[in-house]
C-alpha cells in the first residue's frame, strides 16, 4: 500500500496546513472541559466554509465528492496542528443516505453536513443502551403525526440540537426488532424537557438526559419505512463504530503529541515507566491511524465492514484507555492536586469508552458471533 500523496492530494494537504495555521481555535487536547463542546459549531462550520468538511460526501448534499482518503488527510493534519478533530457526524449521514427518501435527503443532509443545522441521535434509554431493541419511547400516529412519550439518555448535543435522530417504537403488538421505526424529530417544541448530566470530570455540556411527554413529529419525517428503525440503526451504529467515522485517531494523536513534546522537552523529570506510557500510547494511537487507513482504502475498493465496526469499536477504546492512562502517568501528582488537570480529565473521560457506542462486552459478543461464527449458547 503506497501512502504517498498524490499531486492533488498534496496539493490540498497544504492548502489545509495553511488555513490550519491561521484559524485554529486552541481548545484543549480532549473533550475535557465545556468550552470543547460549546465551541463544536464554531469549529463545525469554520471547517465547511472553508471546504475542508464533508469531503468524501455527495456534493448534491453540501460535500464534495472526493475520495476518502482526503479525510485520511485531514485527520492526520488536524493531529498535527493541534486542533479539534472534525465533528463526528458520518454514522447520521450514512444512515439518512442509505435509508432517507429523497425528500429527507434534499431536506435534511445539507443543514447536517454544512452544520447550520445542529442534531441529537434519541438512540439509547436508562433500561436500553446496549440492548437497544429494548427501547420504550413510543410513537403514536395521531392524524398526519406521530406523538412522542419517552426518555432518552446520554444524548449528545440535545441540549443545542435543532433535530433529534430518534428512534422510537411504532409496533408494540409485533417482536421487539420489529417495532421500531426512525424520525427526524424537531426538538424546538413543548414536550420536550432536557436535563443536562454532569460527568465525572466535570463536563456538562456534552450529554442530556431528553424526556418526551406529548411532543409531535410529522409522518412525512419518518426516516425509512414503519417498523425499518432496527435496521436503521444498525447501518448507523456499524459506522459509529468505525475509528474513520469520529475523527477521533485525530483527538488521540493530538494528546499523545503533547505528551511526547513534553517529555522530549524535559526528559529527566519523568521516570522510566511515566516515558513508556507514553511510548505504548504513541504505538497504539500510530496503529489505529494505519488501521484506518486500511479500513478507508477497502472502502474504496467496495468493502463494507459490517459486524467489523465492532473490531473497530473495540481498537478505539484500547487506544483511548491507553492514552488516558498516559495521560494521567505523565500528571502524576498533579492528579491528586487538582481536579482541574488535564491529564486527569482525560483519563476520566477514557473509562466511557468502555460504555458509549455499545459496550466493550457487547462488541465482544457480536465479534464472537458474527465473524467467528461461535455458538450462542
Amino acid at each position: 500500500m503506497d501512502f504517498r500523496d498524490s499531486p492533488a492530494e498534496a496539493e490540498f494537504r497544504s492548502r489545509l496546513r495553511a488555513w490550519l495555521a491561521e484559524h485554529n481555535l486552541g481548545l484543549p487536547a480532549s473533550s475535557t472541559n465545556d468550552e470543547y463542546w460549546v465551541r463544536q459549531a464554531e469549529w463545525h462550520t469554520a471547517l465547511y466554509d472553508a471546504g475542508f468538511f464533508g469531503l468524501s460526501w455527495p456534493a448534491r448534499f453540501g460535500g464534495h465528492d472526493l475520495p476518502t482518503v482526503f479525510d485520511v488527510i485531514l485527520d492526520d493534519e488536524l493531529a498535527a496542528a493541534g486542533a479539534p478533530p472534525r465533528p463526528s457526524l458520518g454514522y447520521l449521514v450514512q444512515g439518512i443516505t442509505a435509508h432517507g427518501s429523497d425528500a429527507i435527503k434534499d431536506r435534511f443532509l445539507p443543514g447536517l453536513i454544512s452544520g447550520r443545522q445542529r442534531w441529537c441521535q434519541g438512540f439509547s434509554e436508562p433500561d436500553a443502551g446496549s440492548d437497544l431493541a429494548s427501547l420504550r419511547t413510543t410513537a403514536t400516529r395521531d392524524g398526519d403525526d406521530y406523538v412522542i412519550n419517552g426518555h432518552k439518555v446520554w444524548t449528545s448535543y440535545s441540549d443545542v440540537a435543532d433535530w433529534c435522530f430518534l428512534l422510537a417504537r411504532t409496533d408494540p403488538d409485533v417482536p421487539k426488532h420489529k417495532g421500531l421505526s426512525a424520525f427526524a424529530l424537531p426538538m424546538d417544541q413543548s414536550g420536550i424537557e432536557q436535563r443536562p448530566l454532569r460527568m465525572i470530570n466535570g463536563i456538562t455540556t456534552e450529554f442530556g438526559q431528553v424526556h418526551f411527554d406529548g411532543a409531535r413529529v410529522a409522518a412525512e419525517n419518518m426516516i425509512g419505512e414503519p417498523g425499518e428503525g432496527w435496521r436503521i440503526a444498525m447501518t448507523i451504529v456499524s459506522h459509529e463504530r468505525e475509528p474513520g467515522e469520529l475523527g477521533y485517531v485525530a483527538r488521540y494523536a493530538k494528546t499523545v503529541n503533547e505528551m511526547e513534546r513534553a517529555v522530549r522537552a524535559s526528559p529527566s523529570a519523568f521516570r522510566s515507566d511515566q516515558r513508556e506510557q507514553v511510548t505504548w500510547a504513541y504505538v497504539q494511537a500510530e496503529m489505529l491511524r494505519l488501521h484506518v487507513r486500511r479500513r478507508l482504502s477497502e472502502r474504496l475498493d467496495g468493502v463494507e465492514h459490517g459486524p467489523g465496526g465492532s473490531v473497530d469499536k473495540l481498537l478505539m477504546t484500547w487506544v483511548e484507555q491507553t492514552v488516558g492512562t498516559a495521560a494521567l502517568g505523565v500528571s502524576g501528582s498533579r492528579a491528586v492536586l487538582d481536579s482541574d488537570d488535564l491529564g486527569l480529565n482525560v483519563y476520566l473521560y477514557s473509562r466511557a469508552q468502555s460504555v458509549m457506542g455499545g459496550t466493550s462486552q457487547i462488541q465482544k459478543n457480536i465479534v464472537a458471533t458474527r465473524i467467528l461464527g461461535l455458538p450462542t449458547a
